[in-house]
Order: structure tokens, then C-alpha cells, then sequence
């Protein structure tokens, strides 16, 4: 690989700092891409694009080398585009449609969104439903030119999204290539059943006779600490779950997905002293070097004694 590797995580946006920190902090990573909440991820209330210190992010990034293409925004969980009801579907439509706008002002090139589960109404019925809710978002924000990707999901409970040919289908019924794309969690594909270990090549063939590989804009880099196929969704640090060292650097590495941002959502490790700490600077160093580190948690686990 000739280029330069696209590696970030997720970053804070909070503080006195807010993006400017999410900056510093990726850069503090080694990293070279980003991904942030607009606001805490557990609500919906959203500070005014005048206190996100959009300024001082752009002119951060400038300094440093760091691409708008390589940041990528994540919409909360807590919105749910398959639902039945009415009311909060609206919501969900209408707050999706403020962090597009929002995501627009920041000028993220993605959007991150968990499709929505259809709590007993069925498949079929959630994946229009998060397709009609999606059309509309588009619908609402022509001036934008953030691209809302659908995150592959693991299963859990009724998600949709756990297969590619759900995902497939929500991009079909969408039908606005230019604005959708495809996020694709390699801890979620695994705990779906999909079999990246043994059969990488197989899985990425599948991926792309049903949807794309060029669907995939953006990759959430994660181990799983799950059996393939446990539908869990629990994420791992990298080389310490089921999936395993060397197959997450065939993704990492893979010459089809060299211009895609990587993005570690690994877990914060817990310290002798109580307190946690972020692994992400120690893991994307590890990438780098391709080489697996297996004292890399207990190391940061007695640095910040």
C-alpha cells in the first residue's frame, strides 16, 4: 500500500474544547480520521453550531494534514427510524435532519446511523419504514452533501441490518445513491454469523455480488468478544477477541478499502487504580506496526498508576 493509512476512532466533542479537542485528541492518537457525537449520545439536545468551535476544528485540522473526508459524524442510538409510531418516527426524522444540517456546518463528509429495530412488526415492515424515514431526511437537507451511511448490525434483539441483503434492500428502497453508503462494523458482520476468519475473501465477494463494495464508505474497526454468529454486539480491543489480530489487518490493509477511513470503537481499559483509559493511541500504533502487542492491555492498564 503505497498510501498513507486512514486510521481514527471515536473522539470526544464535549468540554471547553469541544471539536478543537476532537482534534487534538486524534491527532495526539497518531490518527488521521475521526468520528464524534454531535451532542451527548444518550439524548437528543444539541448545543448551536456557535458553540461547537467549528472555526478553530477547521483551522486545527488545516495545520495538521487532517482531511474533511476523514471525518465522520455518529447519530445517536436512541432514535429508532423502524418504529410504528408515528409520533416519535417523526421525531427520529426531524432530529436526523437537524444533525445532517448540523454535520453539514462541521462539513463531515458521513453521517453514521443504526438503521432502527422493528420491535415485533417485522423485517419487511422496519426496513421500509427506515428506508421512508431516510428518503425524507434526503428529502429535507437538498443543500447538503453529507452521505448518511447504514451501519451493518449484529442481530441483537430486532435489529435490521444484520444481513447485506437487508442492507441491500433499505439502499434500493432509498434509491439516492449519492447521499446513502454503507458503514461496515467488522465486529457486528461477525456476530451476524458472517465468517471473516476463515473466509474473508468469500465474505467480501458476498458483500459485493449483493450490495457493493463501493457501497462501504467507512469501516468501525472492532474485535468482538463474542463467538460469530452469538448476535451480541460486544465490542473487543483489537487482537484480544474472537475475530482475531491478523484478520483485522487484512481489513485494515486491504488495498480495496485504502482510501476509506478505519474507525476504532474498541472498549476504554480499566486500570489498577479504577480509573479507564482510552486505548486508542496504543492500538492505532499497534496497526501501524502490524504487529499484535498481547501485554498492550495490561500495559495501559499500570500506566496511569
Amino acid at each position: 500500500m503505497n498510501k498513507q493509512l486512514k486510521i481514527g476512532s471515536h473522539v470526544e466533542n464535549s468540554g471547553a474544547w469541544m471539536l478543537l479537542g476532537s482534534v487534538r485528541e486524534t491527532v495526539a492518537n497518531g490518527a488521521n480520521a475521526m468520528m464524534f457525537y454531535l451532542g451527548a449520545p444518550q439524548n437528543t439536545y444539541r448545543k448551536p453550531a456557535s458553540e461547537l468551535k467549528i472555526e478553530e476544528m477547521h483551522e486545527a485540522m488545516a495545520k495538521h494534514g487532517l482531511l474533511l473526508d476523514d471525518v465522520v459524524v455518529h447519530a445517536p442510538y436512541i432514535v429508532n427510524l423502524a418504529q410504528s409510531d408515528d409520533a416519535k418516527w417523526q421525531f427520529a426524522i426531524d432530529f436526523l435532519t437537524n444533525e445532517v444540517r448540523l454535520a453539514s456546518i462541521v462539513k463531515a463528509k458521513y453521517l453514521v446511523i443504526h438503521p432502527g429495530a422493528h420491535v415485533g412488526m417485522g423485517v419487511e415492515y422496519g426496513l421500509k419504514r427506515i428506508a421512508e424515514g431516510v428518503k425524507k431526511i434526503i428529502a429535507n437537507t437538498p443543500e447538503s452533501n453529507v452521505v448518511i451511511l447504514l451501519e451493518t448490525m449484529a442481530g441483537k434483539g430486532t435489529e435490521c441490518g444484520k444481513t447485506f441483503a437487508e442492507i441491500k434492500t433499505m439502499l434500493d428502497l432509498i434509491d439516492c445513491p449519492d447521499r446513502t453508503g454503507v458503514c461496515l462494523d467488522t465486529c457486528h458482520i461477525h456476530d451476524a454469523g458472517y465468517d471473516i476468519i476463515n473466509d474473508y475473501e468469500g465474505v467480501k465477494q458476498e458483500f459485493d455480488s449483493v450490495v457493493g463494495l463501493d457501497k462501504i464508505k467507512v469501516i468501525h474497526l472492532n474485535d468482538s468478544k463474542n463467538v460469530k454468529g452469538a448476535k451480541k454486539d460486544r465490542h473487543e480491543n483489537i487482537g484480544f477477541g474472537m475475530i482475531g489480530f491478523d484478520t483485522l489487518m487484512k481489513v485494515v490493509y486491504d488495498e480495496t478499502f485504502q482510501d476509506i477511513p478505519k474507525i476504532l470503537e474498541t472498549p476504554y481499559v480499566e486500570t489498577t487504580n479504577g480509573t479507564e483509559v482510552s486505548p486508542y493511541r496504543a492500538e492505532i500504533a499497534m496497526i501501524k506496526a502490524k504487529t499484535f502487542n498481547p501485554a498492550l492491555l495490561e500495559e495501559l492498564a499500570k500506566a496511569a498508576i
